[in-house]
């Protein structure tokens, strides 16, 4: 099932020098580096533009511009699924990086002629192209890593997603705040580190068809209820997208109100929006590598609940020390020396940790049990759930704060359904609370796998 041997297993670190891995953590890094770049200096651009965009004001058209980056999840994910079981992985991912310096081009004509409608054309490629390398950079890992490195693995993609996420929103804000080149300097960085991506990929070992004969279906609707299906023909994987998808829900959820948050409720200004989210982020790193230690190199799904548990937690937590009246304006130095504010900084961080242990299991778990004919298309169900979940989630901050409802009661709510949520999971799958009580009585594990 790999191109490993037992005597190939690498510690986390070293994976990174390995050929099997490090090009594709790189080349998955440099894309979402690059989505975010794009996505956040865009939305810059329109949210500071004069003038309005297709007859909208600004603040419509950012919201379209969310709406137009998720829409390829719904449209496309069923048919990259099953383009990437039918075909070599590596070979799929060479061409989806070649079209994206494309889109990029698209994007850095669209950011040197301030043409908002060309910007928006190319963040719609830029989902589009998300979409096919999704189920792409997920399903070759189980073809490169042993049973054991799974883990690691997946923490290194996980951790370098989001540490990718959190570089590219700070270089598109530092890009665009420099007058008046800033949003000619996005695209043409856009563009390299396309070709640097791109350059990267052509170093990802082979990883043959999973299933060469699979007759692709154009149906996006059909296919889309067909890889449900597929998924749904084990509980265990089909609740272990099912949490993925409520991770992205809650996620959403804090990184959405970030910045009002710190603004309103904080007193703090956008440096410490970066300040906090960066917290957050290492707090996912942190959370990523302590799993891997945690589950003894294998998929312990023990974790799982441990990190809901946790998420509701400092959740609650982060409602519990908000202020109730906002302060005045306070700096990042100011902040951080005041003591006042280091339990919630404390919450944030381990909301993070807690992110990690709940989700790198998950993906570890579907890797594993998830038929290799399969594999992809199932990971193609799990982008088109989070999509939905991520969609739900804004309406539901946003029917929730219309109902009067502050930033942080709106925390407490999520944190609350975590746990309904997380009862649901332990109902459906006793596994993970069985696997939970094993690993806090420090029971032998055994192995989780298919």
């Amino acid at each position: 099932m790999n191109n490993s041997t037992p005597n190939a297993q690498q510690s986390s670190p070293s994976l990174l020098s390995a050929r099997r891995f490090g090009p594709l953590f790189l080349t998955q890094f440099l894309g979402a580096f690059n989505d975010n770049i794009f996505k956040n200096a865009l939305v810059l651009l329109l949210a500071f533009q004069s003038g309005s965009v297709l007859g909208l004001d600004p603040a419509i058209v950012v919201q379209l511009a969310a709406g137009l980056f998720i829409l390829p999840f719904f449209l496309f994910s069923a048919m990259a699924g099953q383009i990437a079981d039918k075909y070599d992985k590596a070979r799929v991912v060479r061409i989806v990086k070649a079209v994206e310096i494309f889109i990029a081009a698209l994007a850095a004509l669209g950011f040197a002629t301030a043409h908002a409608e060309l910007l928006l054309a190319a963040l719609f490629l830029m989902g589009l192209h998300s979409t096919f390398f999704g189920p792409l950079k997920y399903a070759i890992l189980p073809q490169h890593l042993h049973e054991d490195e799974l883990v690691a693995g997946n923490a290194w993609v996980e951790s370098g997603t989001f540490v990718a996420i959190l570089l590219g929103s700070v270089l598109a804000g530092l890009l665009m705040a420099i007058k008046p080149q800033g949003a000619a300097l996005a695209g043409a960085c856009c563009v390299l580190v396309a070709l640097a991506g791109y350059g990267i990929s052509r170093a990802i070992p082979d990883a043959p068809a999973a299933a060469p004969n699979l007759r692709i279906n154009l149906n996006p609707f059909s296919e889309t209820l067909r890889n449900i299906g597929l998924a749904r023909g084990d509980r265990t994987v089909f609740n272990a997208l099912l949490g993925i998808s409520w991770f992205w829900f809650y996620g959403a959820i804090f990184l959405s109100q970030f910045a009002p948050y710190v603004k309103v409720v904080l007193g703090g200004n956008e440096l410490l929006v970066t300040a906090l989210l960066s917290s957050f982020i290492v707090g996912i790193a942190v959370g990523s590598f302590l799993c891997e230690r945690l589950s003894g190199k294998h998929v312990e799904l023990g974790l799982v609940p441990l990190g809901a548990i946790g998420l509701s937690l400092f959740g609650i937590d982060v409602w519990w020390v908000s202020p109730a009246t906002p302060p005045q304006f306070v700096s990042v130095a100011a902040f951080f020396a005041d003591s006042a504010h280091w339990r919630g900084l404390f919450d944030l961080v381990m909301i993070g940790v807690s992110g990690g242990l709940y989700t790198v299991p998950l993906y570890a778990l579907i890797q594993s049990r998830a038929k290799p004919a399969e594999r992809s298309r199932i990971i193609a169900a799990n982008n088109i759930l989070n999509a939905a979940f991520l969609v739900v989630s804004a309406l539901f901050a946003g029917v929730a704060m219309a109902a009067g409802a502050s930033i942080p009661q709106v925390f407490l709510i999520t944190a609350l359904i975590n746990i309904v949520f997380l009862l649901y999971l332990c109902k459906q799958v006793p596994e993970f609370a069985e696997r939970l009580r094993a690993w806090v009585l420090r029971r032998p594990s055994g192995k989780t796998g298919p």
